[in-house]
């Protein structure tokens, strides 16, 4: 009988924030607000709506990230490397997201093919439309804010898997290191793939060194945020195996639970205990079952837990702490 009872509370509560929702947008005309204000937050919201209805459909299915230039040419090593890797990407059984534009969009798009593939499109006045893989593909969602198109990006997928690009690549890839960084997205692989000789990230990652981590304005433990990588397999290994024994994580009750598709022997969870201590507010790492709040995700309720009290900012040691886990068996 609970299982029917958290449905009715959960609507219930659904219920309860469209309506906050709806005080919200009124409060607007008591605001005097401008009314060009009212219509961003009208058309934002009416982009997220149709977006989460489409998305909606592909949830049970993992989902790759590819960032990278919009001009790169079709006999660019990068263009061929981005295929190859949208290709793998298909086969391993994620899906791949891309802007939808041209250039390494389009490479990853080619790789996938239309059937594994969505695009998150940004309507421009030059440079940008949807590529021909995805142009009339369902599947295409475009939106007029890049800020709507970031959220979806972030908010979507379980890796990010970026190429060389211009100042959109490079946004793009600090901001999901950020949001990893602070807890704001889920944790999850970030990769930066370049071709073999390239230079573009191992540049990027000598300036990240010599000027954010020399200078304390990062912690070392930042750098396991991200790899780089010249090789398709080995940026196709390195997601594969985040998910190898980590599933996802929630926040229950002031507890962060880690959901994992194989259970801990107890010598790793002694092992997590003393090597991660740091990262604990309280008490211990332990093994445990799904909380009552967690039975909104009914596929997940049969997965071994660990719990801990996790001070919501050691986000780089709790990298860590999953690939320790990750090889664990």
């Amino acid at each position: 009988m609970s299982a029917p009872r958290k449905g009715r509370d959960d609507a219930a509560e659904s219920a309860r924030f469209v309506e906050e929702i709806k005080k919200t947008a009124e409060g607007l005309l008591e605001d005097g607000a401008d009314r060009g204000d009212i219509k961003l937050l009208a058309r934002s919201l009416a982009e997220l709506r149709n977006a989460f209805k489409l998305l909606a459909q592909y949830r049970g299915r993992r989902k790759v990230v590819i960032f990278g230039s919009a001009r790169t040419l079709p006999d660019d090593p990068l263009f061929l490397q981005a295929v190859e890797f949208g290709k793998a990407a298909a086969e391993a059984g994620y899906m791949v997201i891309t802007g939808a534009g041209p250039g390494i969009m389009e490479a990853g798009h080619l790789g996938a093919n239309a059937q594994h593939s969505i695009g998150i499109n940004i309507v421009l006045p030059f440079e940008q439309s949807a590529n021909a893989v995805i142009a009339n593909d369902e599947k295409l969602i475009n939106l007029r804010y890049f800020f709507t198109r970031k959220l979806l990006f972030v908010k979507e997928t379980d890796a990010i898997v970026l190429f060389p690009g211009g100042f959109g690549t490079l946004d793009e890839g600090f901001e999901c290191l950020t949001l990893v960084q602070t807890g704001k997205a889920n944790i999850m692989p970030i990769v930066m793939v370049d071709k073999p000789g390239g230079t573009y990230w191992s540049h990027w990652d000598r300036y990240v060194k010599n000027e954010l981590l020399e200078k304390k304005m990062i912690s070392p433990e930042d750098l396991s945020l991200y790899k780089i990588t010249t090789s398709v397999p080995e940026a196709i290994r390195e997601i594969n195996d985040f998910y190898r024994i980590y599933h996802s994580h929630r926040y229950v009750r002031g507890q962060l639970v880690l959901r994992l598709n194989h259970p801990p022997h107890h010598e790793l969870i002694n092992r997590l205990n003393d090597e991660f201590h740091d990262i604990l507010t309280s008490g211990r790492i332990r093994l445990g079952e799904a909380h009552s709040d967690e039975m909104t995700e009914p596929k997940l309720a049969a997965l071994p837990r660990l719990h801990f009290s996790f001070n919501r900012r050691s986000f780089g040691r709790l990298r860590q702490m999953i690939d320790l886990i990750n090889q664990s068996v």
